[in-house]
């Protein structure tokens, strides 16, 4: 998991949450009194479900992003906990998370299912949406042969299922899917150095070891690799592709 800056992720990558907002059109919030955001970040969507009468909890395993959503919205109860091993005492209604699953080790998202599975009541929804088959690929391609170019192997961090992988897991841990949607979704970057401030947030892990000096190099041979395709009269754009998903609990 990434060390976060929050500031900078509020300030340049609020997308993240502005795109989550669309999730609430697949909650069936009559059903709703009780909800977990998980992977809730700074809290600006635990804050949005606040809004419509809901008593929820944000889990995130970041401290600092744990930190800013408390500062944010003081009123609200923020966790740092786990996805893969989070236990709740009372099941909720509704399990929401948007852009946290891809974080997920693939070695650990049965166990994360298993969690979620327990915590919803019967009956409950399980709402979410996260990086699927495809996305970014042609970042992670550019990357993979700037790594390969400096001696180095690029070890892809995130777990980009499809429907097809996801949908079995979700119904082991006793949920039924009831919606499944990939779809791409080109995704505009705030500034001339979109691209790699993108990089730098979000993709950490593989860079681990490798000094500051060489790493500007490598961020630097991998955008201009990318600036044909992915620059677009003044903007970046990111090739993303988003899985999006409902399940319901199976009732007893």
């Amino acid at each position: 998991m990434n060390t976060w800056d929050s500031e900078t992720y509020n300030q340049k990558f609020h997308y993240v949450s502005d795109y989550g907002k669309a999730l609430f059109d697949l909650i069936d919030f009559k059903q709703v009194e009780t909800a977990i955001d998980l992977g809730c970040g700074t809290g600006i969507l635990t804050n949005a479900l606040a809004s419509q009468h809901i008593n929820v909890v944000g889990l995130d395993a970041s401290s600092s992003q744990i930190a800013k959503a408390r500062e944010s919205y003081p009123k609200l109860m923020f966790i740092q906990k786990d996805a893969s091993s989070f236990r709740v005492n009372h099941p909720v209604d509704l399990i929401f998370s948007n852009a946290l699953f891809h974080w997920i080790p693939e070695s650990a998202q049965e166990k994360m299912m298993k969690c979620i599975g327990e915590a919803l009541k019967s009956g409950g929804q399980l709402v979410f949406e996260c990086g699927g088959y495809g996305n970014n690929v042609m970042i992670h391609h550019a990357l993979e042969q700037v790594f390969k170019k400096h001696g180095y192997t690029y070890s892809m961090p995130f777990y980009f299922p499809t429907i097809g992988d996801y949908a079995p897991m979700i119904e082991k841990a006793g949920m039924i899917v009831q919606y499944a949607k990939l779809f791409k979704r080109p995704t505009p970057l705030s500034g001339e150095d979109g691209l790699s401030d993108w990089i730098r947030m979000f993709v950490t892990k593989p860079f681990t070891g490798i000094d500051e000096q060489e790493k500007r190099q490598m961020i630097e041979e991998c955008v201009e690799s990318l600036r044909k395709d992915m620059y677009h009269h003044g903007t970046w754009y990111a090739d993303y592709v988003r899985l999006r998903m409902k399940a319901i609990k199976k009732v007893k």
